[in-house]
């Protein structure tokens, strides 16, 4: 493979929520740019083992962990577990996320703790350990954090998952600004609607197909284009670029 497409050859990227959708398309570009993936995902077993295939057959090294991100010490087991293996991390990428959907009425506080303690607590865990790591090693890094047009956008039935992804946007722009003495540059990607597996929990075909028509590029976007957002900001083609949102929605947000 020509080195010159390998802009990442030799870092150490940490991708949560793994398994499918975005965060598989993400393993594999960062893999595709020549980095080494730690891979996690604690729902979908069989799935992110077949992902470190992938990643090993285009010839980077691949560590499947298997932690809860809502669970701080199943995240420090993950961040002993790649630090035994690679020595260091580069890039993390907090991809992992759930969502609970109920109107206010309906919801319970468990309904509200199960999204949350993914979709906030589990950005929270992954972002921190990786900046405490990367300052320690020295040299900068990389933090990107896959948010949603839900960060602004109220969507009916979503108030939890609603509430995760705006805070997740201010904690991203608050370590931008607390991390950049030590050259950690922290990121958000805001996908719109995505055709990935998560979305038929929700949706049926048909529903998926009229909502296509609705963005303004007349149709869904597939994880791959969000993988290779990621792998801008967290690239040094991105070098002077933290504490931004890239909303990456097709125009989605234009008419909505």
């Amino acid at each position: 493979m020509d080195i010159r497409v390998l802009p990442l050859e030799g870092k150490i990227a940490l991708v949560t929520g793994t398994a499918r959708g975005i965060g598989r398309a993400t393993a594999l570009e960062l893999a595709r740019r020549g980095a080494n993936i730690v891979l996690d995902d604690f729902t979908h077993l069989e799935e992110v083992h077949r992902v470190a295939e992938e990643v090993e057959a285009l010839g980077r090294e691949a560590l499947v962990c298997e932690a809860d991100v809502s669970s701080r010490a199943a995240m420090e087991r993950l961040f002993d577990a790649a630090l035994a293996r690679f020595g260091r991390l580069d890039i993390v990428v907090a991809n992992a996320a759930r969502n609970v959907r109920k109107p206010l009425l309906e919801l319970t506080v468990d309904d509200v703790a199960a999204t949350w303690d993914v979709s906030l607590w589990g950005v929270f865990h992954a972002c921190q350990l990786g900046a405490r790591q990367m300052v320690k090693q020295g040299g900068g890094g990389a933090i990107v954090i896959v948010s949603s047009v839900h960060s602004f956008r109220p969507y009916a039935g979503a108030s939890a998952y609603n509430g995760a992804k705006a805070a997740v946007n201010q904690m991203a722009a608050t370590w931008a600004l607390e991390l950049s003495p030590h050259r950690i540059r922290v990121n958000v990607l805001e996908p719109g609607w995505t055709d990935t597996p998560g979305e038929r929990a929700y949706f049926t075909e048909q529903q998926l197909a009229e909502g296509a028509g609705q963005v303004p590029l007349g149709r869904l976007a597939e994880p791959d284009e969000m993988a290779k957002a990621v792998a801008f900001l967290a690239s040094d083609e991105a070098s002077y670029i933290t504490g931004s949102v890239l909303r990456a929605d097709g125009g989605w947000a234009l008419r909505h």
